[in-house]
């Protein structure tokens, strides 16, 4: 298991909820892909409110756009991995929004397999 303490970079990635990547939603392509990469973690964060750069306010509220919901993807890990993951995300998301912000991890522990 990866051990990840201290100094971190947390990758987070904004997208609407019906973005595909082949056929399939682009948030699980972004997990499977850090997952292959080695990464410490990612977790998939559905919203139920927000707009982005086009302006459109999606909602639960209103039936019409509640197929779209924005969704977040949070990935941490050291800064070396997460820089070599950019070019990734640089071929996967062509709408959305990618924020990079330094971390403190503090306790980074899995669950204990069973027997």
């Amino acid at each position: 298991m990866t051990r990840l303490t201290g100094m971190a970079v947390r990758v987070t990635i904004f997208i609407g909820e019906s973005d595909l990547w082949h056929h399939k939603p682009l948030y699980t392509e972004i997990v499977h892909r850090a997952h292959k990469a080695g990464m410490a973690g990612a977790s998939v964060f559905r919203g139920i409110e927000g707009f982005g750069a086009s302006s459109l306010i999606h909602t639960v509220r209103l039936l019409s756009l509640s197929e779209d919901l924005p969704v977040a993807i949070v990935i941490v890990d050291d800064e070396e991995r997460i820089r070599a993951f950019l070019p990734q995300l640089d071929e996967l998301v062509t709408e959305g929004l990618v924020v990079m912000d330094h971390c403190e991890v503090i306790r980074y522990a899995g669950r204990e397999k069973a027997k």
